[in-house]
């Protein structure tokens, strides 16, 4: 299960949002810390072993650490991952790990500064690589580098970043750009998002949406439905195929 904690970013990333940011959700509209464990707790109970906490920036949430530190703590729960754009793991990451986070995905989509700044309209490169340093010193492995792509692998940035990633024991993988609204997405380069034939992901949106496809506008309502019956419906109608969305925006639905 993707957990999206808040749709808040520090980045404008050129391919999650325009320019001037998004319609934000009212903050008393978001879940609550424990409304999130609460859907988490019946999840697991569910079945669900694996959780991953995103956003947005998931690290611009208050007390972040202490959400992890709720999650971690459910027994059941084997793999509980985090994916941010790095820049305060500076800051988090020896707290993250000591509450029980397992690992993080970084996102990093080229090795030039002045690119970066250009494609997060407000990034500072140094600071992920600080925060990659932090995240391999706390221990949060592997630590998985997410690169968003154009078409290939091959492209100059990508290669560029792989043989960061080489030379310094991170695990790569490589996203091609994709686009909601018109149904277009690919496999991911690296790891098996994108393969329908054998997704079993659930989203929970930072407003408490069960949305069983990051391509379809299936959502279930875990404030109006409850927990559980909101997660047997999203397994019970999970697409064999994803299609199109109108309605989600790549900045709220959990990644």
């Amino acid at each position: 299960m993707r957990i999206s904690i808040t749709d808040r970013c520090n980045l404008r990333c050129v391919y999650c949002m325009p320019a001037e940011g998004i319609k934000l959700i009212p903050h008393k509209e978001i879940l609550s810390f424990d409304e999130i464990y609460e859907v988490a707790k019946v999840a697991v109970s569910m079945g669900v072993d694996k959780i991953r906490i995103t956003g947005g920036e998931p690290l611009v949430r208050k007390n972040v650490v202490e959400l992890v530190r709720m999650i971690a703590s459910l027994d059941g729960v084997k793999d509980l991952g985090m994916t941010t754009n790095g820049i305060y793991l500076t800051k988090y990451a020896q707290q993250l790990a000591d509450a029980g986070l397992h690992r993080v995905n970084i996102s990093l989509d080229t090795m030039d500064p002045e690119k970066y700044k250009e494609v997060t309209r407000l990034g500072d490169i140094n600071q992920v690589f600080g925060g990659i340093n932090a995240a391999k010193k706390a221990g949060l492995n592997p630590v998985k580098i997410n690169c968003v792509i154009q078409k290939s692998k091959m492209e100059p940035d990508a290669q560029d970043v792989a043989k960061f990633c080489e030379e310094n024991d991170l695990q790569v993988r490589f996203i091609r750009e994709m686009d909601l609204e018109t149904g277009q997405f690919w496999r991911v380069q690296g790891g098996d998002g994108g393969e329908c034939k054998i997704c079993n992901r659930l989203r929970l949106t930072s407003n408490g949406k069960i949305r069983p496809c990051l391509f379809s506008d299936l959502e279930y309502d875990v404030r109006k439905l409850g927990a559980e019956k909101a997660i047997s419906l999203a397994v019970g109608n999970k697409p064999k195929a994803g299609t199109k969305s109108f309605v989600a925006k790549f900045s709220n639905v959990g990644g």
